[in-house]
């Protein structure tokens, strides 16, 4: 840590470049697997409310009323209020110290009640509106818009929990500590399907749709559960939370001059999410009827892919921004550059493969976890279509969780924002084209939401390598072509298993959970194999990461 009245002492020794990656790659190593855990709680979640709802339209109801403070929760919360408070905190921490950081991280907790319980509050009053706007096509379906608007208005307070948990993310992420806010989410998980269930075999049999009903509780009560979980690490970190207020603070007003073009930089995937479900919403069957489903189906697959997702791009982006934050502060854009290249090389390394996996054996693994009680063979098809979808897009949803991030710790939140605005564009010109025009339905509204995510990845790419005089480009390239040839091959293997499982052992449960347990462990195999062959430097790279240090 820096200090004042150690100014002319010589900087201490920079550790050995190998040290530097395998301390980096742990670091998102642990955040990998808290978060993956995170997200196998999540899918299990999702099983729960398959098997209770399908795709029915009180699910569609729960999503649209979860989506709305989940929404805001992304935009707000975990994407803008992230990206402007840990690089300002990692600095204030590196050039003040400890009682500074604990000061402002005061500060932003007692400015986020106030103002996110504000918008908790409005939300809850203008809730027909919202889901007017989000979802006009429920009013077509009776009841539908009345449940949406109920669940809306339970389901908004944990916008503020939530937003809490991600400050408290910011915190100990900035001071190294990675593992217990990447399991925060599994605590959600746990805590919103447990207290659901709870009250919905209890109290709620009492009221009509009182299991839905229930389980938006139990949204509000996991939110809870994820804050909490977070703050005995707090305190022993040293930021226990007294409230403090004062707007003048120049940590909260660079935060606050951060934050609004922060918000429009982290808007493009959830502006075209509003846009895609208004879209979905509409969609009728052949004799122009409004049907239920799209929105579910829809939301179904996001999920799905929230798990690589998750394991490989917030992982990563977890570990590099305190990294290239505190590189920023010190001035060092070698280390700086050198970070972001090795972050994006191996995001592509996890992320492409894992497209091509989903793509390949989506509809086996959704028939696995999902294909049971309301949820039904046609819905685990539908569903399937959209994911193939939405895995197009993986790479550059998991690379603009780090390229975005990275301008703000160079102090550059208007960058951000115009490549988050032209990506707006390209879903807004493509997504009613391929639903309408090429008839793909709510498969269109999943490609769409990935052919601008790659859209928005490619620009912020272009944009920052000017910036700072390159970021390895040629190497990247070149480390992109070979893993998608060893993608190629591992994803014709996966075909080719698949179809050999389903002939011999059908195409029902059987089959397809057989499908999972061999074709996935095989495409990593050949996947691996074929990297090596390839000589792919990333994946040594994290080998040599991973080995125990001698």
């Amino acid at each position: 840590m820096a200090h004042p009245d150690r100014a002319d002492e010589p900087p201490a020794p920079t550790p050995a470049p190998r040290d530097d990656k395998r301390r980096f790659f742990r670091s998102a190593g642990a955040v990998s697997a808290a978060t993956g855990l995170s997200r196998i709680t999540g899918l299990a979640r999702e099983m729960v409310m398959a098997r209770l709802f399908g795709a029915s339209a009180a699910y569609d109801a729960f999503l649209l009323g979860f989506r709305i403070p989940n929404l805001a929760r992304d935009l707000f919360a975990e994407g803008a209020l992230s990206s402007a408070f840990v690089p300002t905190f990692a600095q204030v921490l590196e050039r003040k110290g400890k009682r500074e950081a604990a000061e402002l991280s005061n500060l932003v907790a007692t400015a986020l009640f106030l103002v996110v319980g504000g918008i908790c509050a409005l939300g809850m009053i203008f809730s027909p509106e919202l889901v007017k706007l989000l979802a006009p096509g429920f009013a077509k379906i009776p009841g539908k818009f009345e449940l949406a608007t109920l669940l809306t208005r339970i389901m908004f307070p944990f916008l503020a929990l939530v937003a809490l948990a991600a400050q408290a993310m910011g915190v100990l992420n900035a001071c190294g500590r990675f593992g217990v806010p990447a399991l925060a989410s599994a605590f959600f998980n746990i805590g919103s399907v447990a207290f659901g269930l709870g009250l919905g075999y209890t109290a709620g049999r009492r009221f009509g749709q009182g299991m839905i009903v229930s389980m938006a509780c139990g949204v509000v009560a996991g939110g809870a559960l994820q804050l909490l979980w977070q703050i005995p690490s707090l305190r022993r970190a040293g930021f226990a939370y007294r409230p403090r207020l004062d707007f003048s603070h120049p940590g909260l007003r660079q935060i606050g001059r951060l934050m609004l073009p922060a918000v429009l930089g982290n808007a493009a995937l959830q502006i075209n999410v509003v846009v895609n479900t208004n879209l979905a919403s509409n969609i009728v069957d052949a004799a122009g009827h409004v049907i239920d489903g799209p929105v579910s189906w829809l939301g179904y697959a996001f999920r799905f892919m929230q798990l690589p997702l998750g394991l490989f791009g917030v992982a990563m982006a977890s570990a590099t921004l305190p990294a290239i934050s505190r590189s920023a502060a010190l001035g060092r854009i070698d280390e700086f550059r050198d970070t972001l290249a090795h972050s994006l090389g191996m995001v592509l390394l996890l992320t492409v493969p894992s497209s091509v996996g989903l793509a390949a054996l989506g509809e086996s693994m959704i028939a696995a976890v999902y294909q049971q009680g309301r949820f039904h063979a046609y819905d685990t098809h539908q569903t399937a279509v959209a994911l193939a979808c939405y895995s197009v897009g993986l790479a550059g949803y998991s690379a603009t969780k780090i390229l975005a991030p990275a301008f703000y710790a160079l102090n550059d939140a208007r960058t951000p924002m115009l490549a988050s605005v032209s990506s707006i564009g390209v879903n807004l010109a493509a997504a009613p084209a391929l639903v309408k025009w090429a008839g793909m339905g709510h498969a269109g509204l999943a490609l769409s939401t990935s052919l601008a995510a790659l859209a928005g990845a490619a620009s912020l790419f272009a944009l920052l390598r000017r910036r700072i005089g390159g970021i390895h480009g040629g190497r990247l390239a070149r480390s992109a072509a070979k893993i998608a040839a060893a993608s190629a091959i591992m994803g014709a293997a996966c075909l080719a298993s698949s179809h050999a499982i389903h002939a011999w052992a059908g195409a029902g449960k059987l089959g397809q959970l057989v499908d999972v347990g061999v074709s996935i462990p095989l495409g990593a195999a050949v996947f691996y194999f074929s990297a090596r062959a390839f000589g792919i430097e990333e994946l040594e790279t994290l080998r040599l990461a991973l080995r125990p240090k001698a």
